[in-house]
């Protein structure tokens, strides 16, 4: 895969996982969210999520749970509410990843391994 192909994989991925977590976020604390913030969130959980991944996710089954808790620490750190909160959130937000990549890769638009929230 060439630079720019990599680069629109990066871009879809990562408006995949904002629009994940403003829903997430609208689902579980019922208010809306600034899209920036949201977007900002996506990109750290990224970070934290290929950083704890490689770092850890050779470990099995442990190395998996780290990486979930890791992702999920994000969410808490930058939204109020507490752990079960932010696992909501999280839950809300790899549905909605699910949803998006199911329907544009249905209708051509992306392969179905693109990423927009970490395991998608």
């Amino acid at each position: 895969m060439g630079l720019v192909d990599s680069l629109v994989v990066f871009v879809v991925s990562w408006i995949i996982g904002t629009v994940g977590i403003v829903a997430g976020v609208r689902a579980v604390l019922e208010r809306k969210t600034d899209v920036g913030h949201a977007a900002v969130t996506a990109l750290l959980g990224a970070v934290v999520w290929g950083v704890v991944s490689f770092l850890f996710g050779w470990i099995p089954l442990l190395g998996i749970l780290l990486v979930l808790v890791a992702w999920v620490g994000v969410i808490n750190y930058r939204y109020p509410g507490g752990w079960k909160t932010a696992a909501g959130i999280g839950v809300v937000a790899w549905l909605v990843a699910v949803v998006v990549v199911w329907v544009l890769s249905a209708i051509g638009v992306v392969a179905p391994n693109v990423l927009g929230i970490p395991g998608v």
